[in-house]
């Protein structure tokens, strides 16, 4: 008998390469079921607050604590998530879904969104990072880069929509992430930066007209933003692409 061998037809090699065998698979079953630990369990997509799919693969709960001294569970099967106004437009599972009422508001499509925490994000412990210049005065626009403050905003009609009113900053990222616009109607309203072509002539905003810019989601407060509100004033815009003229419904040719 060869040195190493236990039997005539079993070896020490063979059986490290079934227990790596026997370990692969353990962490294969292992990924897959943390896989689904964010965003399960789902609905079928049907019905708003039907069924949802709990069992193999989506694990068990499990409590994260954060440093906030919060306490979530993933998967949360009570969870809230985001709200639409919608129904299917054939009775077949898994039709597609056409806005009832304000499309912009629906929450379907390219507007949709999640119902994420209702409070500021934070860094360095409990420091607010998204916040206007009028707070962060530390921060201010690096020339030769254009200050929008005090410009037009347009439409996608390019009607004037408001006035560049302050810049909101990530001071995490050390990026603008919002404009603050004042509506000629009174109040404000925030424009991601995303959403925005700035040159010398003006703010330029595709996404929606300029008469929609009333309807954008509000935030609580003047000098901050929830992670809640930065997901429905983005949906808002995003759902522009796609329902803020009948024509961006149909087919390009």
């Amino acid at each position: 008998m060869e040195t190493g061998a236990i039997t005539q037809y079993v070896d020490v090699a063979q059986i490290v390469l079934y227990m790596f065998w026997a370990f692969f698979a353990g962490l294969i079953y292992y990924l897959l079921r943390e896989n689904h630990r964010e965003g399960y369990p789902m609905d079928n997509g049907h019905l708003q607050g039907g069924p949802v799919q709990i069992g193999w693969p989506v694990p068990e709960p499990k409590v994260f604590k954060l440093a906030n001294g919060r306490e979530v569970l993933a998967p949360d099967v009570n969870r809230a998530d985001g709200s639409y106004s919608a129904q299917p437009t054939h009775g077949w599972l898994g039709a597609p879904l056409e806005p009832v009422g304000d499309p912009l508001l629906a929450g379907i499509g390219p507007g949709a969104w999640a119902a994420r925490a209702d409070e500021p994000d934070l860094y360095h412990g409990d420091q607010i990072k998204i916040v206007p210049l009028r707070i962060a005065a530390d921060h201010g626009v690096m020339s030769p880069d254009l200050d929008p403050r005090g410009m037009s905003v347009y439409g996608a009609d390019l009607q004037q929509a408001g006035t560049v009113k302050d810049l909101w900053v990530d001071r995490c990222e050390m990026m603008f992430r919002y404009l603050e616009v004042a509506l000629p109607s009174g109040g404000t309203v925030l424009l991601p930066m995303t959403f925005s072509r700035i040159n010398a002539r003006g703010v330029f905003v595709q996404a929606v007209l300029a008469d929609q810019f009333a309807k954008v989601p509000k935030t609580k407060s003047p000098e901050q933003i929830t992670l809640l509100e930065e997901e429905k004033i983005t949906a808002y815009f995003g759902a522009g692409t796609m329902y803020a003229t009948p024509e961006r419904q149909e087919p390009l040719f």
